[in-house]
C-alpha cells in the first residue's frame, strides 16, 4: 500500500523532468509443495498517477510504461506485469458509460505490448475499492464497469483481470459483493479463458488476511480460475513506504496465517505486491518471503515487485531499468527465484 501523497509527488518530479492447481488436501506442505514459482513479475505503475485530477493531462498528470523498460524486464525472463490505471479516465463520471477512446487504446497497447511478447498482463483498477474518491456501493455499476472492460479483453488469453486494487475501510460484506460482481461480469462477457485476481479489505495485506478476508473464501467462479492477490511490505507498518525492514525474518513470518488460510480453503494465491529497501536486512526480509513462498508453491502461484515505471525518480524501490535502485539491487537476487 503506497501512500497517494507519495504518488502525487513522484507526479511533480516527473513533470519537471518530462490452468494452476484449484486444490489441495492439506494445511501442512507436502514434499510436492516445494518448487520454482508459476509467475515473477513486475507492477508497472505510471498510468493511474494524478488521482484526483481527472480526466488529467496525459504526459504531466499520468502516462502509461515505457515500452524498451518493459521489454529489458522481459529480457531478464519476468514473466508476468501487473498494469496500474485509473477507473475515472478509463470510464469518466459514471461506472455505466462508455469507455475513453483515447485512455483505453493506450491502455490496451499497453497490455498487447506484454501479451504479444508471450508474458501475461494483470488488468489492475488501482482504485482501492473508491470511484472519484468515493467508496464504491453501487454493486450493479460496478457490476457494468467490468463488463465493458472485459469486454476490451475478453480475446486476450495473456490478460489477467484483478478486481481492484486494495479495499481499505470497507464493509466486510460489500467487499465480497463487489469481487463476486467483478468475476461474474467478467464471465458473462465472454472472458471465460482468463484468471481473475480477487483483493480483500485493508490493503489485500496477507498479514492480517485470515482475520479480515475469511468471507472472501465464498466466491465462486464458473470457469475454476480464481486466485486470490495478497500484498505485503516489510516496514514495521506494512505500508511500503519505508526502506527499513522490521526484522531480516519479517518476510516469511507475514506470510505464514495467510498460507495456511489458502491451504485450509483448499484455494490459490499471488502476492500481487511486495518490495525492500537496499540493504542487508531487507535482503533477508525478501530472500525469507520468496523461499516461504517457493517452499509452499502448492497454494502460491507467484509474485509481483512493486514497481516499475517511467515517473519512479529515487524511489527506494523503483524497479525501472536500468538504473532503478530497487531494480540495481534486487534484480540478480529475484531472478534466480524465476522457474
Amino acid at each position: 500500500m503506497r501512500s497517494l501523497a507519495l504518488n502525487s509527488l513522484l507526479i511533480g518530479l516527473a513533470a519537471a523532468a518530462v490452468t494452476p492447481r484449484t486444490s489441495v488436501t492439506s494445511s501442512a506442505p507436502t514434499k510436492e509443495a516445494a518448487g520454482k514459482l508459476k509467475w515473477l513479475g513486475i507492477n508497472l505503475s505510471v498510468a493511474e498517477f494524478g488521482q484526483g485530477s481527472y480526466p488529467g493531462t496525459w504526459g504531466k498528470e499520468f502516462y502509461f510504461p515505457d515500452t524498451f523498460a518493459v521489454l529489458t524486464l522481459m529480457s531478464h525472463g519476468y514473466n508476468m506485469f501487473r498494469v496500474a490505471f485509473s477507473m475515472e479516465r478509463l470510464v469518466p463520471d459514471k461506472l455505466t458509460n462508455n469507455p475513453d477512446a483515447g485512455y483505453l487504446k493506450n491502455l490496451t497497447a499497453s497490455v498487447d505490448h506484454i501479451t504479444s511478447n508471450g508474458q501475461y498482463a494483470i488488468i489492475d483498477p488501482h482504485n482501492f475499492g473508491r470511484y472519484y474518491e468515493d467508496i464504491i456501493t453501487d454493486v450493479d455499476g460496478f457490476s457494468a464497469f467490468w463488463k465493458t472492460l472485459a469486454t476490451a479483453f475478453k480475446d486476450n488469453d495473456k490478460v489477467i483481470f484483478d478486481t481492484n486494487n486494495e479495499y481499505h475501510d470497507m464493509d466486510q460484506t460489500l467487499v465480497k459483493n463487489l469481487n463476486q460482481a467483478a468475476i461474474d461480469a467478467i464471465r458473462a462477457s465472454g472472458a471465460t479463458s482468463q484468471y481473475i485476481f480477487a483483493e480483500g479489505n485493508q490493503w489485500s495485506g496477507a498479514h492480517i488476511w485470515p482475520q479480515t478476508n475469511d468471507n472472501l473464501a465464498a466466491l465462486t467462479d464458473p470457469s475454476d480460475k480464481l486466485i486470490y492477490e495478497m500484498h505485503q511490505y516489510l516496514d514495521s507498518d506494512n505500508s511500503g513506504t519505508s526502506d527499513v525492514c522490521a526484522s531480516a525474518t519479517i518476510g516469511a513470518e507475514r506470510l505464514a496465517g495467510a498460507t495456511k488460510w489458502l491451504r485450509d480453503n483448499k484455494k490459490m494465491g499471488i502476492l500481487g505486491e511486495f518490495s525492500g529497501g537496499p540493504n542487508s536486512q531487507c535482503e533477508s526480509a525478501v530472500k525469507g518471503l520468496l523461499d516461504h513462498l517457493q517452499e509452499n508453491s502448492d497454494v502460491w502461484q507467484g509474485a509481483l515487485w512493486w514497481a516499475a515505471g517511467p515517473w519512479w525518480a529515487d524511489y527506494f524501490a523503483s524497479f525501472e531499468p536500468p538504473s532503478g535502485t530497487g531494480f540495481t539491487y534486487y534484480n540478480d537476487i529475484l531472478k534466480s527465484y524465476q522457474a
